[in-house]
């Protein structure tokens, strides 16, 4: 049986395409995976940076004291987690135990290595870095804690934004 032209040119034209690999889509598909890499592996969350803090004109900068984070699921003093947020809202706790302790520990630490001089003792400062969310009652708590083991300058952290001056 005789080929007819059409098949004739069919195949020869079949014969000629050879098999190759488009690369443009696959380059357009690896660039998006490397973007997408590389934005969520330098997304290291640590609790101090997922504060919203508030913001305030203040002029002078807070000086070296113990820190108290309050973040929306923990309480963390000086880069140690010692009490759930979430335990704060009941209105039948008036201080924080965990706190208060926690405190008294530093305090006590210090002492032992020699940094606590009468002077010093005066003025124990504490600065409170808290989320804008978490409600004033429980920073009310915290504070109390606090000045229950001597801690009488407490200062609350926020964003320093322009004087309208």
């Amino acid at each position: 049986m005789r080929e007819s032209r059409r098949l004739k040119r069919l195949e020869r034209n079949n014969s000629r395409r050879q098999a190759f690999l488009n690369l443009i889509p696959m380059l357009d598909v690896l660039s998006v995976l490397v973007f997408f890499l590389l934005f969520h592996s330098f997304n290291g969350d640590m609790p101090e940076q997922r504060l919203a803090l508030p913001t305030s004109v203040v002029e002078t900068k807070p000086r070296g004291t113990v820190v108290v984070s309050v973040t929306p699921e923990a309480v963390v003093v000086q880069g140690q987690a010692v009490a759930r947020t979430a335990d704060l809202y009941d209105d039948r706790v008036g201080t924080v135990r965990e706190v208060t302790e926690r405190l008294d520990q530093i305090e006590s630490s210090l002492k032992a290595t020699g940094g606590g001089t009468a002077a010093e003792n005066e003025t124990r400062e504490v600065t409170l870095l808290a989320d804008k969310t978490i409600p004033f009652k429980v920073l009310k708590k915290i504070m109390t804690s606090c000045t229950a083991s001597g801690y009488g300058k407490i200062s609350l952290a926020v964003i320093q934004k322009a004087s309208h001056a």
